[in-house]
């Protein structure tokens, strides 16, 4: 069934008729329109976790090149993207490696993490008017399927992903993915991802509001609902108010959760609402996220390794930080505050402290609801100009403590990552 609604999407999206610039028509050549950037990223993580679990870190040293190509002219144009990865650890051997949070090198038999990592990937495209069909290796960004970037280097995955910008303010994604490269790991399919398929679209009904819906199936394993919406309220004097929306429906198979994820119930609803008050260099957000159903909300991770893998950000949700407040029956609220340095002469810097509480939260060892709360800061700098410019150094510290009566959901601690990223455009 869900294949024949797939089909019927993508044959829709196909026949749609234009109702905007052809990008084809404008396409400068397959050379001409072609770019080469590089991502070099210094990146440390430390946590010191509690209740007697030994401390983890990891540091290392990566290089991403990505290769994007031009379309050729011509009704139908062809392209293709490519990408290669190296990876040098600098520290975080046996020992202190193979946190499953942190994951920069992936362990091997001996308990020893890999010295080094080397991997290339790359797909074909194909444009017809605003239609883009790719095959290869991807770094899809969905909220059912979204690749995770958030640690040294990128996963990946392979498949097909076609995506429609034929209507103006819509853009349409149906796709198949058959093999999950893991972030730590060179080998193809690392991840032992089976198949995944992803169809939705996003919608900008005004320049303050537009709105999202998606929706995955994974073999033997679960299927998955999104929505997303955004309203953005202009005020007066540099002032602003945003509201974001955005929720999960989960139905786990009965398999998969009874032998993977051992756990007894099937479906999880999980949602969250953030408001944002922003007032010249000022932001200060009130969010609210509920979890619900006979489990916490599952995503990430990888199929070899007890994980769901549909990408490690594939949690769209305003409390996610160290931790992301999605267990069983969790109830949490943020309070936040950012600051833009812009505006007392220091452009480029900018600061976020954030504070989450979650109650109620259903471990499933029978010891009562238990509570968890984490503080966050984050001091960004990037450097406006000069030989180095776009430069950015991060520095985060979180603070996540967790009630004994929630052990077997979460573990807190304290977290310290350390990132520096540079990038440089070759053409």
């Amino acid at each position: 069934m869900l294949n024949k609604r797939i089909g019927l999407l993508a044959l829709g999206v196909l026949s749609a008729t234009q109702a905007m610039a052809n990008d084809q028509a404008d396409a400068k050549g397959f050379v001409e329109d072609s770019h080469l950037n590089v991502l070099a990223r210094n990146a440390y993580i430390s946590r010191d976790y509690k209740n007697h679990q030994q401390d983890k870190a990891e540091w290392g040293q990566g290089l991403l090149g990505t290769f994007t190509s031009g379309f050729t002219q011509g009704t139908v144009g062809v392209g293709v993207d490519a990408f290669g990865i190296y990876a040098l650890r600098l520290d975080g051997g046996r020992g202190n490696s193979g946190a499953g949070g942190i994951d920069f090198f992936k362990q091997g038999a001996s308990g020893k993490a890999a010295d080094d990592i080397a991997e290339a990937g790359a797909a074909v495209k194909v444009r017809v008017s605003n239609t883009v069909l790719k095959y290869g290796d991807q770094m899809p960004a969905l909220p059912v399927l979204m690749y995770d970037n958030s640690r040294l280097m990128p996963e990946s995955f392979t498949g097909t992903l076609l995506t429609s910008k034929e209507i103006n303010g819509l853009e349409i994604n149906v796709g198949r993915f058959t093999a999950e490269s893991r972030k730590s790991a060179e080998a193809r399919d690392s991840g032992d991802l089976k198949s995944i398929n992803v169809f939705g679209g996003s919608y900008k009904f005004t320049d303050n509001l537009s709105a999202s819906l998606y929706g995955s199936e994974m073999e033997d394993e679960l299927r998955k609902q999104y929505v997303g919406v955004t309203y953005a309220l202009p005020l007066q004097d540099k002032q602003s108010l945003t509201f974001d929306f955005n929720g999960y429906r989960t139905h786990v198979k009965e398999d998969y959760a009874r032998d993977v994820l051992q756990v007894d119930g099937q479906d999880n609803k999980i949602w969250s609402l953030a408001t944002t008050y922003a007032f010249g260099a000022h932001t200060l957000t009130l969010a609210y996220q509920s979890s619900t159903g006979e489990i916490g909300y599952p995503y990430g991770g990888y199929r070899n390794a007890g994980g769901v893998g549909d990408g490690g950000n594939t949690i769209l949700l305003a409390n996610s930080y160290w931790s992301d407040f999605n267990a069983k029956d969790e109830r949490s609220w943020q309070l936040g505050y950012g600051f833009d340095f812009g505006a007392v002469g220091i452009p480029g810097l900018t600061y976020n402290i954030a504070y989450v509480r979650g109650t109620n939260i259903d471990d499933g060892s029978g010891r009562g609801r238990g509570t968890e709360r984490e503080i966050y800061n984050q001091a960004k700098y990037v450097v406006q100009s000069g030989p180095v410019k776009d430069l950015s150094v991060r520095l985060r510290g979180s603070w996540l403590r967790v009630s004994n009566n929630a052990s077997d959901y979460n573990v807190g601690g304290n977290e310290v990552r350390v990132f520096v990223d540079y990038p440089i455009s070759i053409f």
